[in-house]
């Protein structure tokens, strides 16, 4: 059993303990449920060098992280959840055990997938989704226009179910959104979260829908009308006790509240703007998918206000042309987006077609800026009749892959 020293001056006098504690050598100081009784008990408890279980530890990280969101949903100020307690009350759920993934976006696609098509049956699922979650923000914090590349080149993937691919990328896109409008730090992994799983309600249906090559029956709309509540009720079935978490997922197709009273609105506009500019740039069988410009302007024409602050914000993050997607240069040639450039319209891009339709054996990094590689218009993956290298893109950007 691991061990770790405890901040005994977290524990605030008169309160249970929510776990037994014990000094360096092994001997019971505290039973759980038994209370610290002034600062000199703290100070003694500091002197016998007390600690717990890493496990304990752990589920008590856990609460407290959820106290100081509920304080600082509240109206509590930074100071105030600097100088709280750690919470008295352990829970269940603060005892789930990490999930750690490893790999890259094509190995979360598959967790996620895994855990949305199995729904309310889904074993160990929120560990599962804490372990994407933590790696999916370690890319995006690592790499953001990799990762966009990697997701906006998995779209199109028709071997790869769209739900996850879509959860994945709403995720990301509100992540980067959310940082441009400097939503507060504490809500952002709620915003993130509920972009995960806002359709667990209907996964295995929205795969299906994606490759169907009829219009959605009267039973397929009643599910898209009914999936957020669904979805919610499944994540509550899960044990998630965060009622924002929950609240955005259940009204993620509501309409705007325009009464101003609720405090989750800016961030469910966010995930709103994000679900339905991926529903635009992604194909089915029975339409084409929509240019990532158009798209894009489909942001950017928002109402004045907020979901206008928002479309722009996002458009800011992305680009008018985002990683991973084609266009068409004055040169003649078809290039592929490698990596956001300093304004919207000039990305860093990557030839990898010439002008008379083939494949370069080389590709070659072009400057958008310059206005012989003008970017002319996006170009279709359907287009393209081959598989690119992303190997060669990275060289072409005088980089190696994983250096």
């Amino acid at each position: 059993m691991n061990y770790v020293e405890l901040p005994c001056h977290r524990l605030e006098p008169g309160k249970p303990v929510p776990f037994n504690i014990w000094d360096a050598r092994g001997n019971l100081l505290i039973r759980k449920g038994d209370r610290v009784l002034s600062t000199q008990h703290q100070d003694m408890l500091e002197a016998h060098r007390a600690c717990v279980t890493e496990i304990d530890f752990k589920a008590w990280q856990r609460s407290y992280d959820r106290m100081v969101y509920k304080l600082f949903r509240e109206g509590a100020s930074m100071d105030a959840l600097a100088r709280s307690y750690m919470p008295s009350e352990i829970l269940d759920i603060d005892y789930v055990v990490g999930y750690d993934i490893t790999g890259g976006w094509v190995d979360l696609h598959e967790v996620l997938t895994s855990v949305l098509y199995q729904g309310p049956a889904a074993r160990t699922p929120l560990e599962r989704l804490g372990g994407i979650e933590r790696r999916a923000t370690d890319l995006v914090n690592t790499n953001a226009d990799e990762s966009l590349f990697t997701l906006f080149q998995m779209m199109p993937d028709r071997g790869l179910g769209y739900c996850a691919k879509h959860a994945l990328l709403a995720a990301v896109l509100c992540e980067l959104t959310a940082r441009k409008l400097q939503v507060a730090e504490l809500l952002r992994p709620v915003l993130f979260r509920a972009a995960l799983t806002m359709n667990i309600g209907m996964a295995r249906q929205q795969d299906a829908m994606a490759r169907q090559t009829t219009a959605p029956s009267p039973e397929q709309q009643r599910l898209i009308q009914e999936h957020p509540l669904r979805s919610m009720d499944i994540l509550r079935g899960f044990g998630v006790v965060d009622d924002d978490w929950l609240d955005i997922v259940a009204s993620h197709h509501a309409p705007d509240d325009l009464s101003g009273a609720d405090p989750n609105q800016e961030v469910k506009r966010i995930l709103r703007i994000a679900d339905q500019f991926i529903a635009k740039v992604s194909a089915r069988a029975t339409r084409a998918a929509l240019s990532t410009r158009s798209a894009v302007r489909f942001m950017v024409a928002q109402p004045a206000g907020t979901s206008l602050r928002i479309g722009s914000a996002m458009t800011t993050a992305v680009g008018f042309y985002p990683p991973g997607t084609y266009v068409a240069l004055a040169n003649g040639e078809t290039a592929v987006v490698a990596r956001r450039g300093e304004t919207a319209h000039a990305p860093q891009v990557v030839s990898i077609m010439n002008a008379s339709g083939l494949a370069l054996a080389q590709y070659v990094a072009r400057d958008t800026r310059d206005k012989a590689f003008l970017i002319l218009a996006p170009v279709s993956s359907e287009r393209l009749k081959f598989n690119i290298s992303t190997d060669k893109v990275h060289r072409a950007l005088g980089r190696v892959p994983g250096a």
